[in-house]
């Protein structure tokens, strides 16, 4: 019997020796570069708030956290790339509403994710509206007068955006259908082309982020009518949001952090700390707020409940405009 219990107590020993040592990468994590993968292409308001925040996980962590851009089928290719990646901790991804709350439904049976289960929630990053903007051509001032123009003139007006599918072609859908309006749209391969079709009065309305606006509505190459928040931007308070004409009209683009599903809860603890320090940091909000964005952090748990209520919202708006991919 003793010989047994002897036996025993070794193999207890190895055995708490073997966890400890396996234990022993997540205490030190991060030990290597970690890959923030962004689904998008190069440029734009997303890269700069995904750079400006690798940078300072760099900081705080001791490793290089490296942006990486995967872009194509709105924001699938990324995506997929991160929820197949090992649960490790070094490949991350910045989620957003196109990637994990359209999806889902506007390729419904086609996307080879699921944002519920096919990845672990780190935080929220960021919300922001978007803004229609008209070419100076167009014979409006204001949202009023765009819709009375719009309902004048059926189906005469057209309005761009970075594709069928984007946050910003919901956002025109939901337009059309609260205030009844007959506006068609166009799709481009991104914001850059949209805004040059804009400028040079190919288009008549444009919806996209306001930072994308800003400098030329600033400079009087084009106006803004609205902001989709539920109240105005402190960064263009003379523009009207639309919920000040329909009460309770809001729609956000929101940014996120997730990881690959399964990563241990050690990690995503030090992930979940040092994202959090950096999107509480003043630095980061007044950042963020010259665009018109608001930083926002939360709890994995708070995370998941929000991309699980706005799935069916999205979904909505997809069913009743009969959008469908190009």
């Amino acid at each position: 019997m003793t010989r047994i219990l002897r036996v025993v107590a070794a193999a207890i020993a190895f055995t708490g020796m073997f966890a400890a040592t396996s234990a022993l990468p997540r205490e030190t994590y991060p030990e290597r570069p970690i890959r923030l993968v962004v689904p998008v292409p190069p440029g734009g308001s997303l890269n700069l708030y995904t750079r400006y925040l690798a940078q300072k996980l760099t900081e705080s962590l001791g490793q290089q956290v490296v942006v990486d851009n995967r872009a194509g089928a709105n924001g699938i290719i990324g995506a997929d790339l991160v929820a197949k990646a090992a649960p490790d901790g070094y490949t991350l991804l910045m989620g957003a509403s196109p990637t994990l709350g359209v999806n889902p439904t506007l390729y419904a049976g086609k996307v080879p994710y699921d944002p519920l289960h096919d990845f672990t929630p780190i935080t929220l990053v960021a919300k922001g509206p978007s803004a229609l903007a008209s070419n100076p051509g167009v014979p409006v001032k204001s949202i009023k007068e765009l819709i009375a123009y719009a309902k004048a003139n059926p189906g005469k007006l057209n309005y761009g955006t970075s594709g069928t599918g984007s946050g910003n072609h919901l956002m025109g859908e939901m337009l059309k259908a609260a205030a009844g309006i007959d506006i068609v749209h166009v799709p481009y391969s991104g914001g850059g082309p949209a805004l040059v079709a804009l400028l040079a009065r190919e288009i008549d309305l444009m919806i996209t982020p306001p930072p994308t606006f800003i400098p030329h509505y600033r400079a009087g190459r084009l106006r803004i009518l609205a902001v989709s928040s539920a109240k105005r931007s402190p960064a263009i308070p003379d523009v009207p949001a639309i919920a000040e004409l329909f009460p309770g009209f809001e729609s956000t683009i929101w940014y996120c952090v997730v990881a690959p599903r399964g990563l241990p809860q050690p990690i995503v603890k030090k992930l979940h700390a040092a994202l959090t320090a950096v999107l509480t940091s003043a630095e980061f909000r007044e950042r963020l707020a010259a665009d018109a964005v608001v930083a926002e952090s939360s709890t994995p748990e708070e995370l998941t409940a929000f991309i699980k209520s706005e799935i069916p919202k999205f979904a909505k708006v997809i069913r009743q405009a009969g959008i469908r991919p190009d």
